[in-house]
């Protein structure tokens, strides 16, 4: 049957954009091509261009249109509001053409025979304006899910039609400079994925909050899709790490529980409107991941193919942005949309822009950050849209959730905090297009922030943004990445301790990671002692409760511990790869193991735990092997089973050489055997004992990495944690010295030597120490990284001269 104003999916292309908009020619694109990759397209149709400009044309409505736009302000809402209901109400009651009507509910009945009598669709809009480069449409036009019958489904036709001039459409068209009556509507109409009775979500092929290329970032949440779109949930997230999954590894580098209050469903009626309902979800089912680790996996593979099948159409990398849907009847997952990502991939890849904030306030909420920016200004609570005209220039906009509807206000925002929502949501996208900061997700912004009061939001922390009282310094740093020069001898390292900041951190140019603490992920991302967690059954009730709240969504107390120390360990790992990231076993003293959930239950008082029970020490003994084995099946997890093989493994204060080599068998017993698939094993340097049997200690391993805040504190007799001594400084000659016989030793036993202290980071005389004794690597914290890599190619220059 041949049709003039509909196409099926079969027939359209991503070269169709002009006839049936961005997002059905894409469905197209990929029903088409993408069916023998596994990529799983449910079949529609779309009217074309022509059938939106021929019912314009049938109830002469171009000039009207036309006419009501040309002396519109989009600043005054009032007069917009005014405008869009009255050009919404001419198109809603116009009539279809009839040689149209009668194609839509032929090619209804195709659909109909491929899936049966009465089939459900979704009808969504595709304008042949959207998804370029520069402008996203997020949220323009209007969905109806769940239409049944062609009676209903012409009612969409007409809904949707009027759609292409809602308020924010007109003023989003009027802000990025496109001419209304260029634009023409696509209707999409295809059949329903019953996701209502499992779960939905978006992906997106790039990091949206750092343009980090190599991850797949997955939302997730139970029923019908609208819920992530429109923000109206806490999904759940996943990461995963591309490179390793196309070697056929489990990547995923990151599981967040979300809450997911509410879920869409069908209704049990039909409405004209679309018959779907949120229903509160079970507090056990909020409580649970609503994807597996093997849907996770086959999701993120789908979003890697047609990354890849449209780079290719474009000549160049297209990070895309995918919803996908999961049919409970089936347990089959499918790709319902597909556009390019057009925020985070269209910025330089060369200019640096690091936003500081300069100190720390009282902390009111917090939630996830969108962007990296820091804003500070008056709040305005707006707890209904029709209070959207009260926002001023500039000021926090804090709000339950935005909707579309709310874009003509948001672009004069200086911050956007919302209560629900994840980073797929509706505000999260419009603030990255925007620039502007957003904190999403924090559940209580509108309960505890108040209009008028002066706040801080910052972005600039990683993956966790905060509002904070009161108007706080902060600067902006503008860097140009090609400016800066690279050593040629000396290779700059990072110190690293916060995974929610290694893939911004990644980009500074960099060697790889010389210290990824693992201490900053158990106190942040696990903040229970692991043998609490290896003892739960023993605990007091209110420790179990504790435990318990933070744990939701694992299957055993302890397994919490090792994915989220391996999910914390394989993002730096990642961010960094394949370049090498020296991860440090657990180094916590007595007392900051006690401050830990249940810590106080397991851990000794020591007068002195600076000298104490710590590191090498540890990890054979009976009041703690249990919990290094924990240590131990992490980074197992990361190397192996996620294929991070770039990660090394750091003993941090060996006493001795006996205590060497038993840690070195310790962790060969449990999977991590020095040399095995390349794994390195190198010791800390920070006791005199071993600059002075250096030798002895560089048979058991790899290497060193000088620690020279220890090696200063032992060298000298100073409790570094004291504020009464004032001699503690790693420039003494006495240190410098046992830091020059340690890179001597190294070099005589042709093993990698590199220091991760704090010295070189806050001395350039040390550094320049350092370059001078050709030390192999210097690993920096990130804010230093710019200056000394220029002091560093300085000083190799004089030396080569």
């Amino acid at each position: 049957m041949t049709f003039q104003y509909i196409r099926f999916f079969s027939e359209l292309s991503i070269n169709d954009v002009n006839m049936v908009g961005g997002k059905n020619a894409s469905l197209g694109e990929m029903y088409c091509e993408l069916a023998p990759q596994g990529i799983t397209v449910p079949n529609g149709f779309a009217t074309t261009a022509d059938a939106y400009w021929y019912f314009l044309h049938h109830n002469q409505l171009q000039k009207p249109i036309a006419d009501a736009l040309a002396s519109l302000d989009v600043r005054d809402t009032d007069a917009l509001a005014v405008t869009g209901a009255k050009i919404r109400q001419w198109i809603v009651n116009a009539e279809l053409p009839s040689d149209f009507i009668q194609e839509i509910e032929q090619a209804y009945q195709q659909l109909e025979t491929e899936y049966g009598a009465g089939v459900d669709v979704a009808v969504r809009s595709s304008a042949t304006a959207e998804d370029l480069p520069d402008a996203s449409f997020a949220g323009q036009q209007e969905t109806h899910l769940n239409i049944s019958g062609s009676g209903e489904l012409l009612h969409s036709c007409r809904q949707i039609f009027a759609s292409l001039f809602t308020n924010r459409a007109i003023s989003y068209r009027t802000d990025k400079g496109f001419d209304h009556m260029s634009v023409a509507l696509s209707l999409g109409v295809q059949k329903m994925v019953r996701s209502d009775k499992a779960s939905s979500g978006v992906m997106f092929t790039i990091d949206t909050e750092t343009g980090f290329c190599d991850v797949v970032l997955i939302t997730a949440a139970w029923g019908l899709g609208e819920n992530i779109v429109q923000g109206a949930v806490n999904p759940d997230e996943f990461y995963v790490f591309k490179p390793t999954l196309a070697a056929g590894f489990d990547p995923i580098l990151k599981r967040q529980l979300g809450s997911k209050k509410l879920r869409l469903i069908y209704s049990d009626g039909h409405t004209h409107s679309g018959s779907t309902r949120n229903i509160k979800v079970d507090r056990e089912l909020q409580d649970q991941f609503c994807i597996n680790d093997d849907e996770v996996t086959a999701l993120a593979k789908m979003a890697v193919t047609i990354e890849q099948h449209y780079s290719r159409k474009a000549g160049h990398r297209m990070p895309m942005d995918i919803e996908w849907a999961k049919d409970g009847d089936t347990g089959e997952l499918f790709i319902v949309q597909a556009r390019p990502e057009t925020v985070e991939s269209t910025k330089s890849l060369h200019a640096l822009e690091n936003h500081v904030l300069e100190q720390r306030g009282e902390v009111l909420v917090k939630g996830k950050s969108i962007g990296s920016k820091v804003a500070t200004g008056k709040i305005r609570v707006i707890l209904e849209p029709s209070q959207m005209h009260e926002l001023q220039a500039n000021e926090i906009l804090v709000t339950d959730i935005t909707d579309p509807d709310w874009e003509p206000v948001m672009k004069i925002a200086g911050a956007i905090v919302t209560n629900r929502g994840g980073r797929t949501c509706h505000a999260a996208i419009v603030a990255r297009e925007l620039g502007i900061p957003a904190i999403v997700g924090t559940n209580i912004a509108t309960q505890a922030l108040h209009t008028n009061n002066e706040v801080t939001v910052s972005c600039a922390e990683g993956d966790t943004g905060f509002v904070y009282q009161g108007l706080l310094p902060h600067h902006t740093e503008h860097i140009d990445m090609t400016t800066i020069p690279r050593p040629k001898h000396t290779n700059i390292m990072l110190n690293l301790a916060n995974p929610e900041i290694a893939f911004e951190t990644s980009m500074l140019p960099n060697s790889g990671v010389g210290l990824a603490r693992m201490e900053f992920i158990i106190n942040n991302s696990i903040r229970i002692h692991p043998n609490a967690l290896l003892n739960f059954e023993q605990l007091p009730a209110d420790k179990q409760q504790q435990i318990s709240l933070l744990t939701n969504g694992y299957d055993k107390p302890e397994t919490f511990y090792v994915q989220r120390l391996a999910e914390g360990i394989a993002t730096i790992a990642a961010a960094f790869y394949p370049k090498p990231v020296i991860v440090r076993l657990s180094d916590f003293k007595s007392n900051e193991y006690a401050a830990l959930i249940g810590g106080d239950l397991f851990e000794p008082v020591e007068e002195n735990p600076m000298l104490g029970f710590r590191g090498a020490s540890r990890y054979p003994s009976s009041d703690f092997a249990d919990a290094f084995a924990l240590e131990c099946k992490a980074l197992s997890q990361v190397r192996n089973a996620m294929g991070l093989s770039n990660v090394a493994v750091m003993i941090p204060f060996v006493r001795t050489v006996d205590e060497g080599q038993r840690v070195i068998d310790l962790l060969a017993n449990h999977g991590l055997a020095r040399g095995e698939s390349g794994l390195k094993v190198y010791l800390m340097c920070e006791l005199p004992a071993n600059v002075l049997l250096a030798d002895q200690f560089l048979e058991l391993c790899d290497g060193f990495s000088i620690g020279s805040n220890d090696l200063t504190q032992l060298t000298l007799g100073v409790d570094r944690d004291s504020s009464i001594l004032g001699d503690y400084d790693e420039r003494n000659e006495a240190v410098l010295k046992l830091i020059e016989m340690s890179v001597d030793a190294c070099h005589k036993a042709g093993k990698y030597v590199g220091i991760c202290g704090q010295a070189p980071s806050d001395f350039p005389e040390i550094t320049e120490f350092l370059v001078s004794k050709g030390i192999d690597s210097i690993s920096l914290n990130p804010d230093s990284v710019i200056a000394m890599s220029k002091l560093i190619v300085g000083l190799e220059n004089q030396q080569a001269d």
